[in-house]
Order: C-alpha cells, then structure tokens, then sequence
C-alpha cells in the first residue's frame, strides 16, 4: 500500500501545538529553584528552600494526602465498577442499553459547577450527611466511571471473545475464565483505567470546592493559597513533583502495555 506523505506545514503545526501545549509546563520546574517568589525572567538564583518549605508545610502534606487518598481509592472503585459496566455492555444483549450507556456517560457532559451544586444539596438536605472526604471521593467516582468505561469497552471490544467460549468449553467456571482469559487480556485496559482515575480524581477541583468541607483536598488547598504570595514557590515545588510522578505513572503503564503486547 502506498503512502501518503504528510504536506511540510503539518510537522510545523505539530511542533507549534506541542511547544504551546507543554512550554508552560516545562517552566513550573524551573521557577520551582528560582530564589524569587515572583515568576519572572531573568531568575534571581538557584535554591532548594522552597522544597524545604513544602516539606515543612504540615497543611500542604495534610491536603497532597488527602488527595491521594481520594483518588486511589476512586480509581480503585471506578475501574471496578467500569469493569464489571463495561462487561455488561459488550458480553451481554439487553434492552435499553443505549439509554443505559448514555445515562452512565451524563457526567461527562454536565457542567461541574451545576454536578457540585446538586450533589450538595444531595448529600446535606436530602442524605443529611457531613460534608468530608467521603462525599468528596463518591462524587469521584461519579465521575471517573465514565472514564474507565470508556477505556475498558474499547479493550474488552478488542479482544477475540471465543476464547472465553474455549474457556468454558473445556469446563472451567465463570470465575476461572474471567481469572484466567478475561481479566489478563483486558490487563493493560484496567491499568490505562487506574491511571486515567486516578489523574481525572487527583486534578478534579470544583467538585471537591463544594463537597470537601473542612478537609480541603490539594487543587483546593492550592487555591486558598493564591492569594498570598509567600506561599507561591512551595506551590510551585509540590507541582514539580507531582509532574515528574505523573510522567513516571504515564511511562510506566506505557512500560507495563508493551510488555505484555510482547509476551
């Protein structure tokens, strides 16, 4: 097959989106060293007290935890369910799944300031429950489930379903085909869904704006902060790293997907 070559602007359009897109970004590492609390050039020096600084900070650490709690445990709950709704909607024949499938994917499309707003009214006047990192990790999974969905249909749809019929074939149960056949092969799609939860849930700001209550998580801890100055470059510092892990958690699952296309 022949193949077409792509015009000369294309590549330029592409350096230019990447440069745009990731320039910012790469420049939050670099003010993170600067000995300034402002982010200007030229840099005034090169220092580490503001990572000294992030660490010190009891009420940042408290809020990063806070974070990673709700989106491990989101992440965690939403591929289960997204796993278990995704099986359903690829393996099985029932009526009204497209109402099904779009009513699942709602979140996607509703505005997050008008998802907060109800959810707490939902979760004070209704449920009469305390606002905490609970409320703020269900709104979580509320919103991630469309995400993993996403992610593991594609995977489950991807895969040649006669193997599960071999499976059951030769007399194993529906446990051992789904430990044994299913659950390796839709792997790679599992850990793409954690990975994807578990950013959507960690960045995810307005809905824990409305439902954190006194336990604030990072995104909305960061905030607060914005208007004082001082507390700018340990921001910066706590962005650094969560930068280098999320390209580490990105790599890695890449790392993970090819191994196992490999083997």
């Amino acid at each position: 097959m022949m193949k077409l070559r792509a015009p000369g602007i294309v590549p330029l359009f592409l350096g230019f989106y990447m440069f745009v897109l990731y320039a910012p970004v790469l420049l939050l590492p670099l003010f993170s060293f600067n000995d300034n609390i402002y982010m200007i050039f030229p840099l005034k020096g090169l220092t580490l007290k503001w990572y000294t600084m992030m660490i010190n900070d009891a009420s940042l650490m408290k809020a990063l935890w806070a974070s990673v709690m709700v989106a491990v445990t989101a992440a965690i709950v939403s591929t289960i369910l997204g796993f278990l709704s995704a099986k359903a909607m690829t393996r099985y024949h029932m009526r009204g799944k497209g109402v099904l499938f779009a009513f699942i994917m709602l979140p996607l499309i509703v505005p997050s300031i008008i998802l907060g707003a109800s959810l707490l009214s939902f979760f004070r006047q209704f449920l009469d429950v305390n606002l905490s990192l609970w409320t703020v990790g269900m709104a979580h999974v509320l919103i991630c489930i469309p995400f993993s969905m996403l992610v593991l249909v594609a995977r489950l749809e991807g895969f040649d379903r006669s193997l599960e019929e071999a499976s059951c074939d030769l007399g194993m149960s529906a446990w051992q085909t789904f430990r044994r056949v299913t659950l390796p092969l839709a792997m790679p799609g599992v850990l793409a869904s954690l990975i994807l939860c578990l950013m959507v849930s960690f960045d995810e700001f307005l809905l824990a704006f409305f439902l954190s209550g006194n336990q604030a998580t990072l995104p909305v801890y960061m905030y607060s902060l914005l208007r004082f100055p001082n507390f700018l470059p340990a921001v910066l510092a706590l962005g650094s790293c969560v930068l280098i892990v999320s390209i580490v958690l990105i790599a890695t699952a890449e790392w993970l997907r090819r191994e196992r296309v490999t083997t």
